[in-house]
């Protein structure tokens, strides 16, 4: 077999990959109580529920992540008895600037010393995306912020994926993948990118990518070396 094509960039996943989703909550835990991380939790699940909803749904049912982010919100306060709207505000303006993992900086100093390109490929839309990647700290670390909404789909579509491609004029198999999440770390590995799947929690194997010489890893700290 010839040798794989050298990684000329690495393409990053930004909500749950970068930043901290649950962080926003957890500014507010001492006023939402023991619940907090179940508030969090169903939050996020909702999130990307009704994102995978607007997609499968069609092109006139399309809202941009931060009206998913905003309805499910509104969706989980009902479900937690959550009424206190100021604290709802506040619960909202905290996504727009998520803390990013500890070892985020400098991992993406390293790659970028070694001449990767580095670049968010996100669900985010463009607003989200640039406060949080200037709220984090990160953004003089990425090349690009890529969103969703250019294609008016959202992740696992193959059209996001191609954004990529597009921007840098690479091919998949010449830039590495991150993400945290194994739908999306699964759609990338099968568009072909060299997809590298962050695990936090050590769930289980998903969508077979084990078996696929899909790595997994604890931290995005090992991403350096994976890539060295």
């Amino acid at each position: 077999m010839p040798d794989p094509a050298p990684i000329r960039a690495v393409v990053f996943d930004a909500y749950g990959t970068l930043l901290d989703v649950h962080s926003a909550t957890l500014r507010h835990a001492a006023r939402l109580g023991a619940g907090a991380l179940a508030f969090s939790a169903d939050w996020r699940a909702k999130q990307l529920e009704y994102s995978w909803v607007r997609s499968l749904t069609g092109p006139s049912h399309h809202q941009d992540f931060w009206a998913c982010t905003r309805d499910a919100l509104a969706w989980t306060a009902a479900r937690h008895d959550v009424t206190d709207p100021e604290l709802l505000t506040a619960l909202l303006a905290a996504y727009r600037i998520l803390d990013a993992y500890p070892e985020v900086p400098a991992m993406l100093r390293t790659l970028r010393e070694r001449g990767l390109h580095t670049v968010l490929l996100s669900n985010g839309s463009p607003m989200m995306l640039a406060d949080a990647a200037a709220g984090a700290g990160i953004a003089t670390l990425l090349d690009a912020l890529l969103s969703v909404e250019a294609v008016g789909v959202f992740k696992p579509d193959r059209r996001v994926y191609t954004l990529a491609e597009q921007r840098l004029g690479l091919e998949p198999r010449e830039m590495a993948f991150v993400s945290a999440n194994a739908w999306d770390t699964q759609a990338a590995h099968a568009a072909g990118f060299r997809a590298i799947r962050v695990n936090r929690q050590g769930a289980p194997d998903e969508y077979g990518l084990k078996a696929a010489g899909v790595p997994s890893i604890p931290d995005l700290a090992s991403v350096p070396g994976l890539l060295a």
